[in-house]
């Protein structure tokens, strides 16, 4: 991912991206004939010079007042006024933010100045890494890169434009952390310096979510983030469950690759690297795979022959989990699905080397249902099983035979991407048994009949259950 350096190679990749909201090009030259100048800034810029896709689009005008840009926009469709305040306006049905310079006060709730006549450096300035800090004017296609963008990108280290801005927003940290888990990317001494010392106690629960399902989603070794956060001393502030799993050994004969930390941090790069349905699925499994041994931590113990077990770790890690996600989001459904996995995440193995009978599969499924499934189990489990590289830090990339086993056998008793659904239910017992506690008890029993014994007969399932 080497930006280019030519403004040939600039321009031609913002045809591209251009290309794909066409309603943009008029509107700026709208904004151009009236006196303004048109950059393209932000992200889009950083990943369109990374030459990876890019997904939103900034465009920030200098020189005309917010008036003036709304009469503009409303040339060509509704305009929503949502962001008028912050100097935002967007165009209906078209996915693409038209923002005016400011100058915002620090603090929580800032007080707003828009300045439509800022220099481009002075606006720059105020963004939160040099990566980010540039621009591209969309009439000339001239790169505007005042504080050295595109020699930071190549030198992959991450710099602060401003250190007295910088700090100005907490969240920046969390955004350090996920650019250096995205991009590979090294923040400089300065950076490191400020991200240290940083008061970080104010960052809402929603805006630290999204800097981590960055990290997690879109980062091919999210670990870069984990243990830089470590390097600068806030990772136990943030996650103090992450940090205490380091130093807790693990037997060597199933993880030589080292401590809890080294095999957690090996871990999350495998799972990370597996293919995903969704960026949902994606999202539950890396933070179970985070959390799958958080419980080794209390549960670790030696024998007197000196064999070290961690018996009960997965429900004590289960616990963890859901303490240390309750401080990130909110999403009650991600948290009890990332729990479930975590819970069972060594039942793959167990059931596979124990001959298990389909029943304990069906069981598994049911447990796991709705929120999992048996296939993101085994994904969390060959994440687990990778992590475990002796060589280190890239976790193993082979195949897993007893994985492939627990797929195939799930997928042959139909239960790989759901549970096996229940024959008898509570409608089919109203005309012998009146609604209530004892109706649900006998639907209960009637299930476990199914999925124990293989019966799908309704009519038989029904005399079992009224018999007892």
């Amino acid at each position: 991912m080497k930006p280019p350096k030519h403004s040939e190679s600039i321009q031609a990749a913002l045809a591209t991206v251009i290309k794909k909201y066409p309603p943009v090009q008029p509107i700026v030259q709208k904004i151009y004939e009236q006196g303004g100048t048109s950059l393209l800034v932000g992200g889009a810029v950083r990943d369109l010079l990374l030459a990876v896709p890019v997904k939103d689009l900034d465009v920030e005008i200098h020189g005309l007042e917010l008036e003036q840009l709304e009469e503009v926009l409303k040339e060509f469709g509704q305009v929503s006024l949502v962001g008028k305040v912050f100097g935002v306006l967007r165009l209906h049905g078209l996915d693409v933010d038209w923002s005016l310079p400011r100058a915002d006060a620090p603090g929580r709730k800032p007080k707003v100045s828009i300045d439509p006549h800022m220099s481009f450096e002075d606006a720059f300035r105020r963004r939160d890494l040099t990566i980010n800090a540039m621009g591209i004017n969309l009439i000339t296609g001239e790169l505007v890169d005042p504080f050295n963008g595109v020699q930071d990108l190549e030198n992959k280290v991450l710099r602060a434009p401003d250190p007295k801005f910088f700090v100005e927003d907490p969240l920046r940290l969390y955004r350090v952390m996920q650019f250096v888990g995205r991009f590979a990317m090294e923040p400089d001494d300065e950076l490191n310096t400020l991200c240290k010392k940083m008061d970080i106690s104010g960052v809402s629960r929603e805006r630290i979510e999204q800097e981590f399902k960055k990290l997690l989603l879109r980062a091919r070794k999210p670990s870069l983030g984990i243990t830089w956060l470590d390097q600068i001393g806030r990772l136990a502030e943030i996650m103090p469950e992450i940090t205490a799993l380091k130093g807790v050994v693990q037997s060597e004969t199933w993880h030589p690759e080292g401590d809890v930390f080294v095999h957690t941090i090996q871990t999350i790069d495998a799972a990370a690297a597996l293919e995903y349905e969704s960026e949902k699925e994606k999202l539950i499994i890396m933070y179970a795979a985070l959390c799958h041994d958080l419980g080794k931590v209390s549960t670790t113990a030696a024998d007197e022959e000196g064999n070290i077990t961690s018996l009960g770790h997965a429900k004590e890690s289960e616990r963890l989990a859901k303490k240390l996600l309750k401080r990130i989001t909110n999403n009650k459904d991600l948290i009890d699905a990332v729990c479930k996995l975590v819970r069972y995440h060594m039942h793959p193995v167990q059931l596979v080397r124990g001959e298990a009978k389909p029943s304990a599969y069906k069981r598994l499924a049911n447990k796991l249902a709705p929120q999992a499934t048996l296939r993101m189990l085994a994904k969390v489990s060959l994440a687990d099983k990778r992590g475990r590289n002796p060589e280190g830090p890239e976790p193993l990339t082979v195949e897993d035979p007893e994985i492939e086993v627990f797929l195939k056998k799930s997928q042959e008793l139909q239960v790989l991407e759901s549970k096996e659904e229940p024959v008898l239910l509570g409608r089919d017992l109203l005309d012998e048994v009146g609604a209530g506690p004892h109706l649900g008890e006998l639907v209960k029993q009637a299930y476990e009949i199914q999925i124990e014994e293989g019966i799908k007969d309704k009519e038989e399932l029904k005399r079992r259950v009224l018999k007892k």
